[in-house]
């Protein structure tokens, strides 16, 4: 399909159309601004933060993944039915349904699926060519959506350019993900368009379904953002609300979320079981941040080029670390945008852009943007930045409008930080310092690049008598701009961890050569001291993991035990017990941190071998996956102990809900004074010893769960260290079981006396009823824009 071509207006039939010449100029300031890093790493484009220790990984391990690798197929049917494959990936922290685990990362991101045409040794060193077919996506759907408010078009690809190198665009490489939802948005909103002013229909529908699917948790605010420009534009004038408008746009609306939702109502029922995207404000909380400086921070976020995502340049309180909070337009910042306002009145764009600054300054409707969850965000600043760009295009095109006099605002604006740096601070008996700065340097680089931008845009806007030579030299300042801002922004983040990063690329090479030197069998690993989501890269499933949607079950387990858990797993390697409990057999290490590990763990550990500068340690009490309790106790009591006793004490009873010991306790005994007591470590190793007694003889993890082998003297529960989930099935000897929630968040399933074969199958919760509107949904879509196609042929003939 010929996007370019499906909805150019009468007056423009005649202009060279910019499509492709946009898609190419942000394609090529992109491969600019990464090339110079993708040169000094070799190849192997590593960053900082979020994009080195999961952005990387979670491409490299989803591309084999999807394609059946690693883990084989479980039990493949029951009584003729046939049963899900490649459903749950154990990489994943202790185990998680790999559909809710990556769908908010990357599972319905059509950059993903095109990623998985080449092999998975490319993706480390495919991560840079991505973000460039990403920033070109981007580029190319905000040249849809401009060109239609401009006369000529190539405002429209100035404007596209400077949505694509907003502040947010080079923010957010740090996440990479989010580029992908940056990319998609112009799409959607030119589509809407089209359907509100060409009355072309099916278009909407479909970018509705893409965006929905590329990202169930920015799609929230795109809902959001939609309706207050569509209220906007009605209330202006600039859009007839009739009610077959409204009955199409509500339609396609629904049409779209039907199509789309194939992942959304799994994510949902698994989202609605996390503390984290639970937690929502109250009181004071809905209506004031809880820190001055906040406000400052949002403020100046819409002026200046934005810091590097872990580096705070002047803020010493509030939420700005990781927020994406930047609405900065490269080059001249809100320069045109101020002639824009001065200019115009009754505009539609204002109060867009009013009504966003008024929800980005109050907590409940920021929050909004994100069904209304407490944590700070500024992840939708994208949307409103597509709309300054349009308002600076048309201060630019327009040329009564006075471009000069608001630099002068934005600059003095800018240099009002410089409070932040001069003001004299009393430090006590260390007597006085100049500046609340945070970090002195990149304060001035931020400040630097805000006003040389405004100097070289007032250069250029000085000639704008010569409307030719205005546009060239515009685009040529801003991409230039862009190129070197964002040159040094990445370096900023990117150099600041230098040292930290230089063993990166070893690690993950080394972890590949480890996956082939262990020994075969099914366990879990551990590290020590290393790189986060190491077990991605051995394909086994580790104790540190760094991922924010993993099985909500997880999360749960680990709180029970006084851990915390809200990002990423990292439970310390001083609780010996919960190795134990959790089948830990390897911990891996830097070859120079053995003797710290040694150290902190004391015994319990044997050096196995050194493989690619990677140390490895044995664990000597090793306890294989599936095993039987003789006593239990109510899951409650846990709250009541320390996290090393409350560890060692599941490695002796199994936690149960006061319903499961209504109905399960005939089969094991209340735990006595002797198993509440000595958590020692002499303890600890006889338990494990007790515990390997009857323990299955066969596990094997599989692409959709697992299945195991065991022998039983009495019917007893068989516990399994695997997060429980809505979506697993349990099958003993052939016939399904139900499946007990134990320990917090743990798996156990009744098994008889005598030898028992136990499989258990992963399904998404939810996945049966969405895959089937979707399945409706897709030919209701074919069919009502075929008829429309139809239709709109039939009249051209006539």
């Amino acid at each position: 399909m010929d996007f370019a071509n499906l909805s150019r207006r009468p007056v423009l039939g005649r202009q060279r159309d910019r499509f492709w010449l946009t898609v190419g100029l942000c394609a090529l300031t992109a491969a600019l601004i990464f090339l110079p890093f993708q040169i000094v790493d070799g190849g192997f484009f590593h960053y900082a933060g979020d994009f080195n220790g999961q952005q990387i990984g979670f491409y490299r391990y989803m591309n084999g993944f999807v394609k059946g690798n690693g883990y084989p197929d479980g039990l493949t049917s029951v009584n003729g039915q046939q049963l899900p494959t490649n459903t749950f990936s154990w990489a994943t922290d202790l185990g998680s349904g790999v559909m809710n685990a990556y769908s908010f990362y990357l599972y319905g991101s059509p950059f993903f699926w095109l990623s998985t045409l080449f092999p998975q040794s490319w993706l480390p060193y495919l991560m840079c060519p991505l973000l460039v077919l990403k920033f070109a996506v981007a580029g190319g759907g905000a040249y849809l959506y401009l060109r239609r408010y401009v006369k000529n078009l190539d405002y429209a690809v100035l404007g596209a350019c400077l949505y694509t190198f907003s502040g947010f665009g080079i923010y957010n490489i740090f996440f990479n993900h989010f580029i992908d939802v940056l990319a998609l948005f112009p799409w959607m909103l030119w589509a809407l368009d089209e359907c509100i002013y060409n009355r072309r229909h099916g278009l909407f529908a479909f970018f509705v379904a893409i965006n929905l699917l590329n990202n169930y948790f920015f799609f929230v605010g795109q809902v959001v953002f939609l309706i207050i420009y569509f209220v906007c534009k009605v209330t202006t004038g600039e859009i007839k609300l009739t009610p077959r408008l409204f009955a199409t746009l509500a339609f396609e609306s629904l049409l779209g979320v039907a199509m789309g939702c194939l992942l959304v109502w799994p994510a949902f029922l698994s989202l609605m079981q996390n503390p984290r995207t639970t937690d929502v404000s109250s009181g004071w909380g809905f209506l004031t941040y809880s820190k001055v400086q906040q406000y400052f921070a949002i403020l100046f976020s819409w002026l200046l080029p934005p810091d590097s995502p872990y580096i705070v340049s002047i803020w010493s309180e509030g939420t700005i670390k990781w927020t994406s909070m930047t609405a900065y337009l490269p080059l001249c910042s809100l320069a045109g945008v101020l002639a824009y306002w001065r200019a115009r009145q009754g505009d539609s764009r204002k109060r867009i852009v009013a009504v966003c600054a008024i929800f980005a300054l109050v907590p409940v409707l920021n929050s909004a943007f994100y069904a209304f969850n407490a944590s700070y965000y500024a992840r939708w600043y994208y949307m409103p930045v597509l709309i300054l760009a349009a308002m600076t295009i048309n201060a630019w095109e327009d040329p009564d409008t006075d471009l000069e006099r608001p630099i002068g605002v934005i600059a003095w604006l800018m240099m009002a930080t410089l409070a932040f740096a001069l003001v004299p601070v009393n430090n006590g008996e260390d007597g006085w310092s100049i500046g609340v700065l945070e970090n002195p340097d990149q304060y001035l680089a931020v400040l630097g690049f805000g006003l040389v931008g405004l100097v070289i845009y007032r250069w250029v806007v000085q000639d704008r008598a010569h409307e030719g030579r205005f546009r060239q030299r515009m685009l040529a300042a801003v991409l230039a701009f862009s190129c070197v801002f964002g040159c040094v922004h990445i370096g900023i983040g990117k150099f600041g961890q230098w040292t930290y990063d230089s063993d990166l690329v070893d690690q993950y090479q080394a972890s590949l050569d480890l996956q082939e030197a262990f020994p075969e069998g099914d366990w879990r690993v551990d590290t020590y001291n290393a790189h986060d989501n190491l077990g991605l890269w051995m394909d086994k499933s580790c104790l540190q993991f760094f991922d924010s949607t993993v099985a909500p079950s997880i999360l749960s387990f680990y709180s029970s035990l006084g851990f915390t858990r809200d990002v990423r797993s990292n439970p310390d390697v001083y609780y010996y017990a919960l190795r134990g409990l959790l089948s830990v057999r390897f911990t891996v290490m830097p070859e120079d941190q053995r003797a710290n590990f040694e150290e902190a763990v004391g015994q319990g550990w044997t050096y196995w071998d050194t493989v690619s500068g990677m140390a490895v340690y044995e664990n000597d009490n090793y306890l294989p996956m599936g095993f039987t309790y003789d006593y239990y106790v109510n899951q409650d009591i846990l709250d009541e102990m320390t996290t090393q006793d409350a560890c060692g004490l599941l490695l002796r009873a199994i936690a149960l809900s006061e319903e499961d010991i209504e109905k399960y306790g005939q089969y094991l005994t209340p735990a006595t004074d002797y198993v509440l007591t000595d958590f020692s470590y002499e303890r600890y190793v006889q338990d494990v010893a007790e515990r390997r007694e009857t323990a299955c003889s066969d596990f094997v993890m599989t692409n959709s769960g697992f299945s195991a082998e065991i022998q039983l003297d009495r019917e007893n529960l068989v516990f399994f260290s695997v997060p429980y989930d809505d979506g697993f099935t349990a099958y003993v000897n052939g016939q399904e079981a139900e499946i007990l929630r134990v320990d917090n968040g743990m798996m156990a399933v009744l098994c008889p006396a005598g030898w028992s074969n136990i499989d258990f199958v992963y399904s998404p919760a939810g996945l049966s009823l969405s895959r089937t509107v979707t399945l409706i949904a897709i030919p209701v879509w074919l069919i009502y824009t075929g008829w429309f196609f139809w239709e709109r042929r039939k009249s051209r003939k006539h």
